[in-house]
């Protein structure tokens, strides 16, 4: 079936468009974008199917969002989240396209696990799913994966997300061996001699709570590291989840000299801090830990300078099992995959970021980072679409989320701007029946 959204808000940082237009979808891409576009806009033929018409009166139309940081859990912790879960998570929140990485169990750091993955979406049938493959064996930070077999299989990035490469040696011969790809690696910069034991970020909260800290110089150090390591190699760098003051400094100086660094957020970065730890909640653990209010505001004068490039969600699924414990025992993480436009949408309410610029940030941007064809709404591309209402209220209902975990410190939060369509490839994924 073809499509013709008529009437609606559309931007597309990638052509400059900011206009109220009609979209024509036909075949599942982007066949014509104008004014006034009429019903009978699809091509006649025997063989043509029936033309849907959505009124996206008032509605926002965008190029789908694109998460380049998620955590799919599959295989190996499918009682944490599935690649159907979390597809249809991804779906509700407004994304078409999602990156998984690979801390599954094997991890993927081979082309039967990359391969495995890639069936797995394709039996879904959603949201387009690329695999972002292990820098090492195992996740081991010890010898390096087949770069090569792994792309040729699908992945399109290589991570250890979750365990910093520790080893500078092995990170060079990474950033080489993918430079040569033309693919970037995706550092989770973390020196874990400097974060060992630590439960929080290292402040005057952590020592009124009686927590250990995590440092803001456990992220920077490695932050500065990859970044010399990068320019010495002259290759591309992607710095996962930044989360403090220094390292947007950092990054900003390094891309003021030319290096080829770029990097994320997610949104807990910039709308929670430290101090809503006060009461131990097990949903607020997370690595990178919330900081202080001081790196909030510096995590969105990055985004609102270009320090920052991308916003992603680092959906990270856990059960009741690893989160209904102590503090101390409770695993790190959040889901964040059906919160994250709502979050994000605040940054506009707050001057911080434009529409435009939160598109950018949320498809055009993390597209650009991972070579895909995505982000954009030219014609001849997919037709992979979001349509938001950014007036409409919501109260975030954990309950009602597609995700099979829970582990949200968002619930009962006021949101505005909601997902009403999510389209991929031509075909209406998901409606809000709300």
């Amino acid at each position: 079936m073809n499509l013709l959204i008529k009437g609606g808000r559309v931007i597309d940082p990638s052509q400059g468009l900011d206009a109220k237009m009609d979209i024509l979808v036909e075949n599942g891409k982007i066949s014509k974008i104008g004014k006034s576009i009429p019903d009978g806009g699809a091509k006649a033929s025997k063989k043509a199917s029936a033309l849907q018409v959505i009124d996206a009166c008032n509605l926002l139309v965008l190029p789908g969002l694109v998460d380049m940081h998620t955590h799919l859990r599959e295989p190996g912790y499918e009682y944490k989240e599935t690649i159907e879960t979390g597809s249809e998570a991804a779906l509700a929140g407004g994304f078409t396209s999602i990156a998984c990485m690979p801390n599954t169990d094997p991890t993927n750091d081979n082309r039967s696990v990359t391969e495995f993955i890639i069936r797995q979406a394709a039996k879904c049938g959603l949201v387009n799913v690329y695999p972002v493959a292990a820098i090492s064996k195992g996740s081991e930070g010890k010898g390096l994966t087949e770069f090569g077999d792994l792309l040729e299989a699908g992945a399109v990035a290589f991570s250890d997300d979750g365990k910093p490469v520790m080893a500078g040696g092995l990170m060079r011969r990474a950033l080489e061996y993918a430079g040569s790809f033309g693919v970037p690696i995706i550092s989770h910069c973390e020196d874990a001699t400097l974060s060992a034991g630590g439960l929080m970020n290292e402040g005057l909260t952590s020592t009124e709570l009686g927590l250990p800290g995590i440092p803001s110089i456990s992220e920077e150090v490695m932050v500065a590291r990859d970044i010399l390591i990068a320019a010495y190699t002259e290759t591309a760098l992607h710095i996962a989840h930044v989360s403090t003051a220094g390292s947007v400094d950092l990054i900003r100086d390094a891309k003021k000299r030319g290096v080829r660094v770029t990097a994320e957020t997610a949104p807990h970065y910039f709308c929670l801090s430290e101090e809503a730890l006060t009461e131990f909640d097990t949903r607020l653990k997370m690595n990178p830990p919330l900081r202080s209010t001081a790196d909030v505001a510096a995590i969105k004068k990055g985004l609102r300078d270009g320090t920052l490039d991308a916003i992603a969600t680092d959906h990270a699924p856990q059960s009741s099992i690893e989160k209904e414990v102590e503090f101390e025992y409770a695993a790190n993480g959040i889901i964040g995959l059906e919160t994250s436009l709502g979050l994000s949408l605040r940054l506009v309410e707050e001057g911080i970021l434009t529409l435009p610029q939160l598109v950018e940030k949320m498809s055009l941007n993390p597209a650009k980072i991972l070579r895909l064809k995505k982000g954009t709404l030219k014609p001849g591309t997919d037709a992979d679409i979001t349509i938001i209402d950014p007036e409409k209220a919501w109260i975030v209902d954990v309950k009602k989320f597609r995700s099979k975990s829970r582990n949200s410190p968002f619930g009962g939060w006021q949101l505005k701007g909601k997902v009403i369509h999510t389209i991929v490839a031509g075909v209406v994924k998901f409606t809000d029946r709300e």
